[in-house]
């Protein structure tokens, strides 16, 4: 896939997707929209895919928010397709079968706390900086910001941040659990490679399963303790459930098949 405002690169299964819009900080439109979801729908269920990195352009932004002059013309029909779209998009990532991790590198306010929150984990420099502005604009978050930060941060504190839009820097990111690493700006992408390194020696099928069984706990039409007997069920019942017992008992790394 080619398109200048989403840089792709690879190495050992390993994708780094770089937004590529540094004259806007990056702020998403609808070009960035459409590269993402052609690249998630273009590799979902693939197994080559060991793990995806999303990170933004320069050394100032991860992702400032999104691109505020596609607004301008919308009626209330045409705000609420957009915010839509949006979900459908980091919906397609927080559901993507291998791990995804947003390398924050800077500003992730608005759209871009949104796209960093519907990853599975969230990497921060030391510049990093968070927050829902939408208030400031007379606005409410339209790409799920309202119900992921209560998930990952509580009401309380997410409460907050949404009706007074401040930002909170990175130390505070990891404190209230918003990230779980904060690194020297510059080491983002190195330390989420780190992570998905470790991540890839692991059973893939389980991987995957427990990505689900991760969002289930949120999905209101999902029994979860139901779905991870099942889950249980099909992945003892695979190769490489029967690959990594055996090389437990024999005590030499396990060659996972995704089968």
């Amino acid at each position: 896939m080619d398109n200048p405002l989403l840089l792709i690169e690879q190495e050992n299964g390993i994708y780094i997707l770089t937004i590529n819009r540094p004259e806007a900080l990056n702020a998403l439109n609808k070009g960035v929209f459409d590269a993402l979801e052609a690249f998630f729908r273009e590799h979902s269920g693939n197994y080559d895919v060991k793990g995806v990195i999303i990170t933004g352009a320069g050394t100032k932004s991860f992702v400032a928010g999104a691109d505020i002059k596609e607004f301008s013309a919308l009626d209330t029909a045409g705000g609420s397709a957009l915010s839509k779209r949006g979900q459908d998009v980091f919906f397609m990532i927080e559901r993507f079968h291998a791990p995804v991790i947003a390398a924050v590198n800077g500003f992730a306010l608005g759209g871009g706390c949104e796209l960093a929150m519907s990853c599975h984990i969230r990497v921060a420099g030391t510049h990093a900086r968070f927050g829902q502005p939408e208030v400031n604009l007379g606005l409410v978050p339209g790409y799920g910001g309202s119900q992921r930060l209560i998930q990952l941060i509580g009401k309380g504190k997410a409460t907050e941040m949404l009706l007074t839009a401040d930002m909170i820097l990175a130390d505070e990111a990891l404190r209230l659990g918003l990230v779980t690493h904060v690194v020297e700006s510059g080491q983002e992408v190195a330390k989420a490679t780190e992570i998905l390194q470790k991540i890839a020696t692991k059973g893939p099928l389980a991987v995957q399963q427990t990505i689900q069984l991760i969002n289930a706990y949120f999905d209101k039409t999902v029994d979860g303790f139901k779905k991870e007997y099942e889950d249980f069920g099909l992945t003892i019942g695979s190769e490489d459930s029967k690959e990594g017992a055996a090389a437990f008992i024999e005590k030499r790394k396990a060659e996972f098949k995704a089968r």
